[in-house]
């Protein structure tokens, strides 16, 4: 069973009165866990793919499986049961609730899905001690570090204890310091935990992380790279030869 599948799948958009084909006929297969990366210049359509991914959006043609399950032609109902329990999201912009601490930012999913208080926070905080973060679980995101509020947001995404992860830019507005301990943290939950982490980047010290890097390109899957071992340097000398050929 492929943990994620698609199929000559199509996205595209109109903008005034332009259309645009984000998307143009993407075949992707991963069959194993892992910690993967999706490389791509702006506007290649990783971002695009991953939403269909997290069922944020739906194609306009082709099939979508994530977890053995097609989830292309899922209902309302069926989606949000996905989202909760199939996957979790990490965003570039962090997407945490100001006026709220780091354990009330986890907690926040399980309580608007009906959990308990008790056990929503009980959960929190072993996901932020897991993640390095107990002594700042009363904090709000204001007086954390980037890389700090990266992870709550992390905790937030594993609450549901999800087999895979997707992650779009997640070091986007992080220092090179904070962003290279947040690729070894995806690296470790992957290994550790078995969760399929994939992650939306143009940056080669990104991929170098990952098992396993598929370059996007005007909408397609046009090459793949096996990242294990690679440095920046080798990964990106790879890219920019697939690049000229693709």
């Amino acid at each position: 069973m492929s943990i994620v599948r698609c199929v000559d799948v199509k996205k595209a958009y109109t903008l005034g009165e332009r259309r645009v084909e984000a998307l143009r006929g993407i075949d992707l297969t991963i069959d194993e866990a892992g910690f993967y990366a999706i490389m791509g210049s702006s506007g290649s359509g990783k971002s695009t793919l991953l939403h269909l991914l997290a069922a944020l959006d739906v194609p306009d043609e082709g099939e979508v499986h994530v977890g053995g399950r097609r989830i292309d032609g899922l209902n309302d109902k069926e989606l949000t049961a996905f989202r909760r329990s199939e996957v979790g999201v990490v965003f570039q912009q962090f997407n945490l609730l100001a006026t709220m601490t780091a354990a009330e930012n986890v907690e926040l999913p399980a309580l608007l899905a009906g959990e308990s208080p008790r056990a929503a926070r009980e959960r929190a905080m072993e996901l932020l001690e897991r993640l390095g973060l107990k002594e700042r679980a009363s904090h709000r995101p204001e007086a954390l570090s980037g890389g700090e509020q990266q992870r709550v947001a992390i905790a937030r995404a594993l609450y549901f204890s999800p087999p895979v992860i997707l992650a779009d830019e997640p070091t986007g507005n992080l220092d090179s310091r904070s962003a290279e301990g947040l690729w070894t943290l995806l690296g470790e939950l992957s290994e550790r935990q078995g969760v399929t982490v994939i992650m939306v980047t143009h940056e080669p010290a990104a991929a170098a992380h990952c098992r396993a890097t598929y370059m996007l390109q005007d909408g397609r899957v046009v090459g793949h790279i096996d990242s294990d071992g690679l440095d920046a340097s080798a990964l990106a000398s790879e890219y920019q030869r697939l690049h000229r050929s693709a």
